[in-house]
């Protein structure tokens, strides 16, 4: 690979520049003071801005990390004037330069709407702006990076002694999103594909994490059986309304994907009248729906006993919603987008943000958007969101 590194003497360039050197990348490390760059890494190769065009041709993909960082005190205008209008210039100098893949280092931020400050708002315009135009170019958005050391807010680690920096970084890691420096590097080094529509997101394993997996399992196991202790009358009120309701069974059974795509039975209370087709909500006319299931649906009861799932470990309480083995066109869309790493929830990002499974393009780019994004605090988030009403379910066909 031959890779134009801009921004490298950042933290995040410190970082992956070597060990792309060490992976046999040829490298060509471009910045407005030249002289720091060469002290920084003596023996590479180097070039302004304005020779960059020269220096570059024949190269495979540009790495764009110099940016404006939330660290830095300026007006919108001066984030805009670098992280978008610096951003769009040397996209066009690559273009010039005849370089086959331009890579936009952001920040997931930007993925927050609700984010005004200066920084997330100018790295969600140059994304909007970078996609806009004809040029393969792919936006990365990065949770906190770490490597040989931490930086930002987790730099007091590099304080501490090695073996306790680490024991801390893991608890801090289960809270907040965190990504190896090394996954930036093989991700340059393969090319730096995009996932959906000129976007990819690099993170750790949250499953990987010990902290992370003890605390929300131990979280979900309380749920789950102190909602069977003590909401039980509750269970058996809203089964007899259904059964007297309609025809058919108070308990609906059906298969759904779970985690690394294997089957498992899902399970709610009915909504629909007995026998409507296997398909998506979405396909289902609204007469199949029962006066008692409209309730049920509304006030999402009709999930409570998923906290069987739960119990079974088939499901968590937030993730992607477990779709049916019908839906193939979201199945291979989110086995792409490798989705089903996670496992299945009863509710979810996507849910709390409206987008339900007639959409299956924007539903698997909302379940990566959640996997990049995963914590115990953002967890924690969706659910209070769902408490308040966010979010309606799938809708039925009209």
């Amino acid at each position: 690979m031959k890779i134009v590194i801009t921004g490298c003497t950042g933290f995040v360039g410190r970082e992956i520049v070597p060990l792309l050197a060490a992976a046999g990348a040829e490298l060509l490390l471009v910045g407005r003071d030249p002289d720091k760059i060469s002290k920084t890494y003596p023996g590479l190769p180097v070039a302004t801005y304005e020779g960059m065009v020269e220096r570059a041709h024949g190269f495979d993909l540009l790495a764009h990390l110099a940016a404006l960082n939330n660290n830095v005190a300026a007006s919108l205008e001066g984030f805009r004037q670098v992280n978008v209008g610096m951003t769009l210039t040397t996209l066009e100098r690559a273009r010039l330069a005849g370089i086959g893949r331009f890579v936009h280092f952001s920040t997931i931020h930007a993925l927050d709407e609700k984010n005004m400050s200066h920084y997330a708002r100018s790295k969600r315009e140059a994304a909007a702006a970078i996609a806009a135009t004809d040029i393969k170019a792919v936006t990365l958005f990065l949770p906190a990076v770490y490597g040989r050391q931490w930086g930002g807010k987790l730099s007091v680690l590099n304080r501490l002694p090695r073996r306790g920096s680490a024991m801390l970084f893991t608890a801090v890691a289960a809270l907040k999103p965190v990504v190896e420096a090394r996954k930036i590097a093989d991700f340059l080094m393969d090319g730096a594909p995009a996932t959906f529509g000129g976007e990819a997101y690099l993170h750790d394993d949250k499953d990987q994490n010990t902290v992370f997996r003890a605390v929300k399992r131990s979280v979900e196991l309380t749920f789950a059986i102190a909602t069977l202790l003590l909401f039980w009358w509750l269970f058996t009120i809203l089964w007899v309304c259904v059964r007297t309701q309609s025809p058919g069974p108070g308990i609906f059974a059906q298969s759904r994907i779970g985690r690394f795509g294997e089957l498992f039975t899902c399970y709610k209370f009915r909504t629909m009248v007995s026998g409507t087709r296997q398909s998506g909500t979405h396909e289902i006319s609204e007469s199949a729906v029962t006066s008692m299931g409209r309730f049920l649906r509304k006030t999402k009861l009709d999930e409570l006993p998923q906290v069987w799932n739960i119990l079974r470990n088939e499901m968590s309480l937030v993730g992607p919603r477990p779709c049916l083995p019908v839906q193939t066109e979201l199945i291979e869309r989110r086995t792409a987008a490798s989705v089903y790493q996670m496992k299945p929830g009863i509710t979810g990002y996507a849910q709390i943000c409206d987008v339900d499974m007639s959409d299956p393009a924007r539903l698997t780019a909302y379940d990566a958007r959640y996997n990049a994004l995963r914590s115990l605090t953002f967890d924690f988030e969706i659910l209070i969101a769902t408490f308040l009403g966010r979010g309606q379910g799938d809708r039925t066909a009209q």
